[in-house]
């Protein structure tokens, strides 16, 4: 791996981390496609191999330069740094336009991930009957998840702990959705909404020398949700890059093929057209969670009838999604010149 970046590099590094943090956040949307598309997928399953028996014996041996460079330090550190940024104001925006302008969000990424389809499939090569087997069982796989049931809020910190490890597939297997699936155990809102808000909250009220965050005892209790699902995470995050760093060393266009097939299955779960199916208790009222907001149960997924302005900005969107994938892939072919 080339550890010489120019600055130039380093920057657009920072913002696909960026872009990364801001897939993740979203529900059925996979930040491992981003680094899929923007050519660096296997440089970071490849340095988050790294962290291993070795790198351990150099950190905690005082090594701390020798441990740096062995794990790919200057390159995972700009993306984690992308990461960090996007989720204190990328994944405030989005919150904000997803509330606002859900349907045009939906469309984007649906065009992201349309693009992302044709352009990795293109890169594959020559497919032959065993790939398309394996494309087939990924668009099963994918399927089957969208179609699965919400669960219900669960803040015991083994469960959340274990959500932090599940989760991570978003970042390391492009086309499951770490956040979809946190919605499917139930704790999309807890760890991904409510706990970051309280990080954002409590970093206010330390800028402004305000100690009376420490005085909340929810605010205290999604700090430490929060660090619990990070560890969880990074767990999760090692755990699986060991794993697939192994099985695309040995069988690299097979596990391509279940990504493609990944991907193209959680076009379902990421389809603009669609309302929300909320939960409802025994005498017919809406469930509200414990931050007052209506439980929602599923989503009705329908076909646009009509040529509204509405859909036809959705289409625009879409196309947008599709031609951001397409200029990420000339910046990529452009490099290798």
């Amino acid at each position: 791996m080339d550890h010489k970046r120019t600055l130039r590099d380093q920057f657009w590094l920072v913002v696909k981390g960026v872009a990364m943090g801001a897939a993740n956040k979203v529900p059925g949307v996979s930040g491992g496609v981003i680094a899929f598309v923007s050519g660096f997928y296997e440089e970071f399953i490849y340095s988050l191999q790294k962290v291993n028996a070795k790198a351990w014996r150099l950190l905690f041996g005082g090594r701390i330069k020798s441990f740096y460079q062995y794990i790919n330090g200057p390159f995972l550190s700009l993306l984690f740094l992308g990461m960090i940024i996007s989720y204190f104001s990328v994944s405030k925006l989005l919150d904000y336009l997803l509330i606002q302008h859900e349907l045009y969000v939906w469309s984007a990424f649906f065009g992201m991930i349309i693009g992302s389809i044709y352009y990795i499939t293109k890169e594959f090569g020559k497919w032959n009957y065993s790939h398309r087997i394996y494309l087939l069982a990924g668009i099963i796989v994918g399927l089957a998840i969208s179609l699965l049931e919400p669960a219900r809020e669960n803040d015991q910190l083994w469960f959340v702990f274990l959500c932090g490890i599940i989760s991570v597939s978003g970042m390391t297997l492009p086309g499951l959705s770490g956040s979809f699936i946190l919605m499917l155990l139930g704790n999309y809102v807890l760890l991904l909404v409510d706990s970051v808000n309280a990080l954002y909250d409590l970093f206010a009220h330390l800028l402004k020398w305000d100690l009376s965050f420490f005085d909340q005892p929810e605010q205290r209790a999604l700090i430490t949700i929060l660090l619990v699902f990070s560890l969880g995470s990074l767990t999760g995050l090692v755990a699986f890059s060991h794993l697939l760093a192994a099985v695309i060393k040995k069988h690299k266009k097979v596990t391509y093929a279940v990504i493609i097939g990944f991907i193209t299955g959680s076009l379902g779960v990421v389809w603009p057209w669609k309302t929300k199916v909320y939960d409802y208790n025994s005498l017919g009222e809406v469930l509200i969670d414990p931050q007052g907001r209506p439980v929602i149960k599923d989503f009705s997924r329908y076909f646009p009838t009509g040529l509204t302005t509405e859909t036809i900005l959705a289409v625009l969107f879409i196309c947008s999604g599709i031609a951001l994938v397409y200029g990420l892939e000339r910046y990529k072919f452009s490099k290798k010149k």
